[in-house]
């Protein structure tokens, strides 16, 4: 009862997936009557953003079991799970186009490439590669390293960071 919402919501992260140090945001407060066939439930949803590849999960005492899937190859979910998740994926959609938060998932180094295909996940369609390029550099939000990227034969790819570290610190900005 004396815990702020944010904190529980770290909390009940860290104890069902064993989760920690992600970008924590809310994203809405759900209430309708009957959502829930057990009773009356109010739930204040946060949304968690965190590199690929660099957080694993692990079941806690409310799960079975727990897993990463493909946002486009999820399970049925539970009573207004469905909802609740379409309107995390709309607000992450809005936000590409006025912030930064797509570097929240960014590791310190990263390709063009990398970066794009998170913003083709978020908005559920392919974008042009040179637009994209052109937009990002516009923007001032990243820049390029002087390291680049090889893989196989192919021509090697520019590695980019953020401007600011505050931009892709989301430890600091989680509180944590």
């Amino acid at each position: 009862m004396d815990e702020d919402l944010i904190d529980g919501a770290r909390r009940e992260l860290a104890e069902e997936t064993g989760v920690t140090g992600v970008y924590l945001e809310q994203l809405y407060t759900f209430g309708t009557p009957n959502r829930d066939p057990r009773g009356r439930v109010i739930s204040v949803v946060y949304y968690a953003l965190a590199p690929e590849g660099r957080v694993s999960v692990r079941a806690g005492s409310d799960a079975a079991a727990v897993q990463w899937f493909p946002v486009n190859e999820l399970p049925p979910l539970a009573f207004d799970h469905d909802e609740i998740l379409a309107m995390a994926k709309v607000r992450l959609a809005t936000k590409l186009g006025y912030s930064t938060i797509a570097l929240q998932s960014m590791p310190e180094k990263f390709t063009l490439s990398e970066l794009q295909s998170v913003y083709e996940v978020v908005l559920g369609r392919t974008i042009d590669k040179r637009n994209f390029r052109k937009r990002m550099l516009a923007v001032g939000s990243i820049e390029p390293c002087q390291a680049w990227l090889r893989r196989g034969n192919h021509r090697p790819a520019r590695l980019y960071r953020a401007t600011s570290p505050e931009v892709v610190d989301w430890t600091a900005r989680a509180g944590l």
